[in-house]
């Protein structure tokens, strides 16, 4: 049985699909996964896949992403052969627009979560519990396809990941990752540089990380006290870097869900634009800051609407820095720790 698993949009999006693309593969003899450009380095990372189709879909990429004939045609001959398949998307996503493509090129069978009625697009409808964390909410998708539920819900990446201790100087470090691809989500840059010398004066090694389009972020708040890794790592770098990290401070984006795959402790300074119950870093020691009712709660937004950025610019360096010796001491077992 070939199954066409598809997850389109970020890097920690496709991370989190992870437990239900492992189900998938459980009962399938080959899983191949869509995936957008912006998460196709996860994809190459996820067990259970046996190969990657990358498309740019325009009703899943931000801005203007033209409708063209001749790319949905070059898709929908790739999309041929498959006996099922089973479309993962965000609250805010629907699977018609692939369903179609998929029933165009002959998928006898789709699965799909959504609440708009798919008329003949899908076999299955599934809507999840609300308050599901994500990587359940895929997962609960594959067990009501009939795929087997899986003892270890936890987030995965392949091994052996590169060696990375050219860059760190071996483990026992923090790091701090400074940037977000949504600016609503972001720590104040004069905070996280506050951070680095904290936890440094604390006696810590600290790595500050980022895209190669973040150096001069990451410069900034490595300062004179941190490492900077900013632009020098590629995804399987960047998770071997997280690896062997005591702890990572981040806001909510895919490098704190990289965290989660590798084992590491996250301090998840997380803007409550989207819910934190559904998003936060999954099944690892974790402590949640940030005014989880601020005015922006819920919004979505990306840009964010309350002047001052209060939900996150309201939480000091010292509380992180202390939060940090809390998350990096947590049993494995434990999934949330009270912050101080």
């Amino acid at each position: 049985m070939r199954v066409l698993v598809a997850r389109q949009d970020n890097i920690g999006d496709v991370l989190l699909a992870g437990p239900a693309v492992r189900a998938v593969a459980e009962g399938a003899d080959e899983v191949v996964l869509l995936c957008g450009p912006r998460g196709r380095a996860a994809a190459d990372m996820l067990p259970g896949v046996d190969g990657v189709i990358e498309w740019r879909a325009p009703w899943i990429e931000p801005g203007h992403v033209p409708v063209e004939q001749t790319a949905i045609d070059r898709l929908t001959r790739r999309l041929e052969g498959f006996d099922r398949a089973l479309i993962l998307t965000s609250f805010h996503q629907s699977p018609l627009p692939l369903a179609l493509l998929l029933r165009l090129a002959g998928t006898p069978w789709i699965g799909g979560i959504g609440d708009d009625y798919p008329g003949s697009l899908l076999d299955l409808r599934h809507r999840p519990d609300t308050d599901l964390p994500e990587p359940l909410r895929m997962l609960a998708l594959a067990e009501d396809a009939g795929f087997p539920s899986l003892a270890d819900t936890r987030l995965r990446v392949r091994g052996p990941l590169p060696g990375t201790g050219h860059l760190t100087g071996g483990p026992g470090y923090v790091v701090l990752h400074p940037g977000t691809s949504v600016p609503a989500r972001a720590w104040p840059p004069g905070h996280c540089a506050e951070a680095v010398r904290l936890l440094a004066a604390a006696g810590h090694r600290v790595v500050v990380t980022g895209h190669a389009d973040e150096k001069d972020l990451t410069a900034f708040v490595a300062g004179e006290d941190g490492l900077d890794l900013g632009g020098r790592t590629s995804l399987p770098e960047l998770a071997s870097v997280l690896e062997g990290a005591r702890a990572l401070v981040a806001g909510n984006t895919g490098p704190a869900h990289l965290a989660a795959a590798v084992g590491t402790p996250v301090v998840s300074l997380f803007a409550p634009t989207v819910p934190a119950a559904r998003w936060a870093p999954f099944g690892v020691p974790m402590a949640l800051l940030g005014d989880q009712r601020a005015p922006c709660r819920d919004t979505s937004a990306r840009e964010c609407p309350v002047d001052g950025h209060p939900c996150l610019s309201s939480v000091p360096a010292d509380e992180v820095a202390a939060t940090v010796e809390i998350v990096a001491k947590a049993p494995p077992a434990t999934q949330e720790v009270p912050a101080r």
